[in-house]
């Protein structure tokens, strides 16, 4: 069966691809560490939209610090997004930290130290049989 894209998806990933152009070419602050936008998320009446963002950095004050300059500067990003998307609404921009990926290293980890290796059981040929 088929995927059903709306236009709020179809939206969200237009301003995901145009937000990380933005970021990575104009937004030149020297705050910001390597950003990653990993889903954005528009609401159903186009006037908001939560971009949730990875942040390379292992420091919790500076991820704080990332997010706060990023939502800081949110009413600059938004006029260069009109400028680039041809929609009548831009959306409100809110980023929110997203920490899936340092959670799935966490459970990996908790995983990996949960296995132990034993060493193969040494079995008769007659039990088997």
């Amino acid at each position: 069966m088929a995927k059903h894209f709306g236009r709020n998806q179809r939206m969200g990933d237009l301003l995901q691809r145009e937000l990380a152009a933005i970021l990575q070419r104009e937004a030149k602050d020297p705050r910001l560490d390597m950003i990653t936008i990993s889903e954005v998320v528009v609401s159903s009446d186009m006037s908001y939209a939560k971009i949730y963002v990875t942040i390379f950095s292992k420091d919790e004050v500076k991820i704080a610090e990332n997010i706060k300059v990023l939502n800081g500067m949110s009413g600059f990003l938004r006029s260069l997004l009109s400028k680039r998307v041809k929609a009548r609404i831009i959306p409100q921009l809110k980023f929110i930290y997203d920490n899936t990926i340092i959670e799935g290293n966490r459970l990996a980890k908790l995983i990996d130290d949960a296995t132990v290796d034993l060493p193969p059981e040494s079995l008769d040929k007659d039990e088997l049989s």
